[in-house]
């Protein structure tokens, strides 16, 4: 296993992240046991959470995800040896009105009681990293690549936010903080105010990026780097797309695109093609697509980890295997190409 540092911190974190948000939905306790156990083994120190997980989110999961990982923490004592991160959920239209009441905010109210449920779910005393599920206020993430101003912005001041953020942290109930789903000037916000007022700068950014979606390599990527934010990379496979197992319309047996057809996010015309063009890639040079692609955003110089999720044993033995392969410059000129002719097809 390779290894990065969370940020600014004195952390180091596996460049592979586990991923937690099947489990209690597409996977048992047990599973998630096993998977758990595997993935420290072979070297995984880090693992990410949510409140909002099990996915797809409903009142009957909510906050499962993180009570099945509260129960391997009491059951095999590895608290100390894991890099623990969960996230509070934004607001929502509908998909969350099962968490308080519907309209969450980064205020004090919510942010109290969104990391006391998480500690307490999780048995703990403490979150590593605390990170802000998708922004409160009004713009484009989850799939949105361009900005629409709306008609009301009313969301909570970053310096309170920030505030209460630091209360947590001075209580040690969380070490440090991160966004996801974040835009550029969303990140150099919660940064500049830090800066002024003396407060916890972000230490990462969790947003989508893989084969099909490197948008984040467009601006936001310079300020991981300078400002010393990593990218923590979820979707790198695309739901799956990019295993290839969904050409040519298949739905294999128990997938997650065949259990949720809705979760449309990866699987346009567009998508297909440019997937079918790193399968080939991938099969003429003698991979297996899906390590290929991560590979690809393992190598990132902006990334800090690439967070895999698996619903079987032999999925999290490949995906963790992935830290191994280093891409030739073949692999990777022939990469770029299908990304010139197929630009961004899944933001």
């Amino acid at each position: 296993m390779q290894y990065r540092k969370l940020g600014n911190t004195t952390i180091d974190v596996s460049v592979i992240c586990l991923g937690t948000m099947t489990w209690g939905e597409q996977n048992t306790q047990a599973e998630a046991f096993e998977q758990m156990d595997y993935a420290l083994a072979h070297g995984v120190n880090f693992f990410d959470t949510a409140e909002l997980y099990s996915i797809p989110p409903k009142a009957e999961t909510y906050g499962r995800t993180e009570e099945i990982i509260g129960n391997w923490l009491r059951k095999t004592g590895n608290r100390d040896r894991i890099i623990l991160a969960s996230k509070i959920a934004g607001p929502g239209p509908g998909w969350v009105d099962h968490i308080r009441k519907g309209r969450t905010h980064f205020n004090r109210e919510h942010l109290q009681a969104a990391v006391e449920g998480s500690l307490r779910r999780l048995q703990t005393d403490r979150i590593d990293l605390y990170q802000l599920h998708w922004p409160e206020r009004d713009t484009n993430f989850f799939g949105q690549l361009g900005f629409t101003p709306g008609e009301q912005d009313d969301f909570t001041p970053v310096a309170e936010t920030l505030e209460v953020l630091n209360g947590l942290v001075r209580a040690g109930k969380i070490r440090h903080i991160g966004l996801s789903n974040e835009t550029p000037w969303g990140i150099m916000r919660f940064l500049q105010v830090a800066d002024q007022l003396g407060l916890p700068r972000v230490v990462s950014v969790q947003n989508p990026y893989s084969l099909l979606n490197r948008a984040y390599e467009v601006g936001t990527a310079e300020v991981s780097w300078r400002e010393h934010c990593g990218l923590l990379a979820y979707s790198p496979l695309g739901f799956g797309v990019l295993s290839g197992k969904y050409l040519d319309g298949a739905r294999p047996a128990g997938a997650r695109l065949t259990l949720y057809p809705d979760y449309t996010r990866y699987s346009s015309p567009a998508a297909e093609r440019a997937t079918a063009g790193y399968v080939d890639l991938a099969r003429r040079h003698g991979l297996d697509c899906a390590q290929m692609a991560l590979a690809f955003v393992n190598g990132r110089r902006f990334l800090t980890s690439t967070i895999i999720g698996a619903t079987t044993l032999e999925q999290l033995r490949s995906n963790i295997g992935s830290i191994e392969l280093e891409l030739s410059d073949a692999v990777l000129e022939g990469i770029q190409a299908i990304h010139d002719a197929h630009p961004n097809p899944s933001p």
